[in-house]
């Protein structure tokens, strides 16, 4: 779509789905508008040229839409018994049910039918004025089929189940319209975590401000007991902050001067002075906030499949009412019976349960996940990470802490305290992870001296090489070594395997004559990560993948320790994509998981790509389709969890849905087909298929 004016409303009012599909096409007729998306899961509009709120309002008159700025908090509303529309619903009722009691009591009277013919103005005069209109315009929805039924059932002298079906229809709206806004209160809680003012000190004033007139710079003073407002870093004071909003982590976490604290997140202990680095529209909370929002807006392949269903199947049922109600009679001369019966299957005909089956229970998920910490970035996401049967994770900084560290030397006839200082040296000029482990030592011993490596030269993936005091020294792994030098003794290859077989990894140290020593360095494994590979088995993720860059035997040794089941070792950044596109190929799709960064290319070649750590990293938010926000596979079990249940749920309600459907329309055939019972099965099926998918908001860990 070409640059244009957008803006996004929030709307207040959507009923169903259908009405919000309604509400799109009215909008994009209006003049100035170009073109019109609604996000029916988080009830919001983006609306592409220029209009106004008052138009808008217009086009959504048919549901009594309410338009507010995305950035207006939605008004508290009434609950659904205490609303216009349900109080229509009540007088309805009470009509009906004195109707029938009059019809009970007084036989051949006309007062039943006058009850019976208020209550079906009253209770259905939303809905007529709706359906009509669709008529007019040949659009077949649910408010079309509904009025054409109750109309025809009146014609045929059916008042009372016409009133009937009035009141049920109208319970079965109210019950779909407080499914979704429970759905919807995961998302609605989250906007409400941080508060919207804040005590901040410019030019040595100390003033409370509206969290939208916070400048960068700013210094926000945050008090014990206290939400911090915005995203900032520490300048002074020391505290520990509970961080659960937003990285669903319930151990409050120890900061200090420097360190990055988020809005929406509780200081517990000390008086906190934070340096505001975000805007209140670019804070972590706002963008996890949007990010969830726009994901509820992605289409999942079987909620695509359902739309496409409704949209052939409404016309067909259409046809086929229109055929029952007009053939038989050509054979039987039985009008009446089967003109009822035709109009039951146009009740049947609607697509409710069917409709509803799926939003409902990717918005309920996404939002049970956002609450723990998880960021799924749509339902497609959502829909793959339930069919996946392996995981493949980064070694460093995934499954291990990312932080390496020297733990053993061995010197082979030279000095050790010259081996780790020219290590140190060649490795200043270097980008490698184990870099900063050799100069950390050498600090550490104090032999890390000032000099100057000429004609430095990086191999990727093996090693450096350089000049020092006019000798050319390589550092690297054992193989490389061998393939410079061209030699290395049996005691020495000896040493290194046992030191690899503890799950080390090894560099090298040789001058142009010989091997002068090796150091074996470590990368702690998260005490997490073997727990968290066991509950993927629990939730049914069959095989778990290690990459790493890692020698076989460093490899296998922390595999062993963690319990994965597969382990890939010395791959270069290169490998580890083609390893992921194998392994998309054997098990039909597999998931990755990194730290957003460093392995964006397998993230990006994966079935779903998991970073975590994303509370920290914008890139992780932005590129991966599953975010984890804290800086630990924890939650990661819940995610599959989530996911698996979620793909169950979404099938058993279009399966429960269609089944319904068919069960109901072969009761045409013996005749017991009722408009009663018919509305009666799709309210049912309706509110079954609602509260199935609720139950997505009990998964926990």
């Amino acid at each position: 779509m070409p640059e244009q004016t957008s803006k996004t409303y929030r709307v207040q009012g959507f009923s169903c789905a259908g009405c919000a599909n309604t509400f799109e096409q009215n909008v994009k007729r209006l003049d100035g508008v170009t073109e019109a998306s609604v996000n029916f899961g988080a009830s919001k509009i983006t609306v592409y040229g220029l209009t106004s709120r008052e138009a808008l309002e217009k086009a959504g008159s048919f549901e009594n839409l309410k338009i507010l700025d995305e950035k207006e908090k939605q008004e508290k509303q009434l609950p659904f018994w205490k609303q216009k529309e349900t109080i229509k619903v009540y007088v309805s009722a009470i009509l009906l049910l004195a109707s029938w009691y009059v019809s009970s009591v007084l036989e051949d009277s006309w007062i039943p039918t006058i009850g019976y013919g208020a209550s079906i103005v009253i209770g259905g005069y939303t809905l007529f004025r709706k359906g009509l209109k669709n008529l007019s315009r040949l659009q077949f929805d649910m408010s079309t089929l509904m009025t054409i039924a109750i109309l025809g059932a009146a014609a045929i002298g059916e008042w009372g189940e016409g009133a009937t079906v009035v009141i049920l229809f109208a319970i079965s709206e109210a019950l779909e319209t407080y499914s979704m806004d429970k759905a919807r209160q995961s998302i609605a809680s989250l906007m409400d975590i941080a508060p919207n003012e804040a005590l901040v000190r410019r030019n040595e004033k100390e003033i409370v401000l509206r969290v939208e007139d916070i400048r960068l710079g700013d210094i926000m003073i945050v008090k014990p007991g206290q939400k911090l407002a915005m995203d900032g870093k520490v300048v002074r004071g020391a505290s520990t902050i509970n961080q659960a909003a937003i990285t669903g982590e319930s151990i409050p976490v120890a900061k200090t001067v420097a360190d990055e604290v988020y809005a929406g997140t509780l200081n517990e202990e000390g008086l906190l002075e934070v340096e505001v680095t975000k805007r209140v529209e670019d804070t972590t909370l706002a963008k996890i906030i949007h990010l969830v929002e726009e994901a509820q807006a992605e289409r999942a392949p079987s909620q695509a499949f359902v739309d496409k269903f409704a949209k052939y199947y409404t016309p067909v049922i259409i046809v086929i009412a229109f055929l029952i109600a007009t053939l038989p009679p050509l054979f039987t001369g039985n009008w009446v019976d089967w003109i009822y019966q035709g109009l039951a299957v146009l009740v049947v005909g609607c697509p409710c349960a069917l409709v509803v089956s799926t939003p409902v229970a990717i918005v309920t998920a996404i939002g049970n996940a956002a609450k723990n910490g998880v960021l799924i970035k749509g339902g497609i996401h959502l829909e793959t990470a339930g069919a996946l049967k392996a995981i493949a994770f980064d070694k460093t900084g995934t499954l291990t802490k990312g932080i390496p560290v020297v733990t053993e030397m061995e010197p082979f006839g030279s000095n050790r305290e010259d081996v780790l200082r020219i290590a140190a040296l060649l490795e200043k000029g270097s980008q490698h992870p184990l870099a900063s482990a050799i100069i950390r030592k050498a600090e550490q011993e104090k032999v890390l001296e000032i000099g100057e490596v000429k004609d430095f030269q990086s191999v990727t993936g093996k090693g450096v090489q350089g000049n020092l005091d006019n000798i050319r020294y390589t550092l690297g792994s054992p193989s490389f070594l061998e393939t410079v030098l061209g030699r290395m003794s049996s005691s020495q290859k000896s040493i290194i395997q046992d030191l690899e077989e503890k799950g080390n990894t090894v560099i090298v140290l040789g001058s142009q004559k010989e091997i002068l020593g090796c150091l074996a360095i470590a990368d702690e494994v998260r005490e997490s990560s073997k727990r968290v590979i066991q509950k993927l088995y629990q939730v049914g993720i069959e095989k778990t993948i290690m990459l790493t860059g890692d020698n076989p035997r460093a490899a296998q040794a922390i595999g062993n320790q963690i319990g994965v089941t597969d382990i890939q070792a010395e791959l270069l950044p290169q490998d580890k994509l083609e390893v992921i596109k194998g392994l998309r190929t054997t098990y039909k799709g597999v998931a990755m998981v990194g730290d957003g960064i460093n392995d964006a290319p397998a993230l990006a070649a994966s079935s779903v790509g998991i970073a975590m750590g994303g509370a920290g990293t914008d890139t992780a938010l932005e590129t991966a389709d599953i975010a984890l926000m804290s800086d630990d596979l924890e939650k990661l079990p819940l995610t599959m969890k989530l996911s698996r249940r979620a793909l169950a749920i979404i099938k058993q309600n279009i399966s429960f849905s269609l089944a319904i459907k068919a069960a109901a329309l072969l009761l045409v055939i013996p005749g017991w087909l009722t408009l009663w019972l018919a509305i009666f099965a799709d309210m049912g099926a309706t509110l079954l298929v609602t509260l199935n998918s609720l139950r997505l908001l009990r998964v926990k860990e």
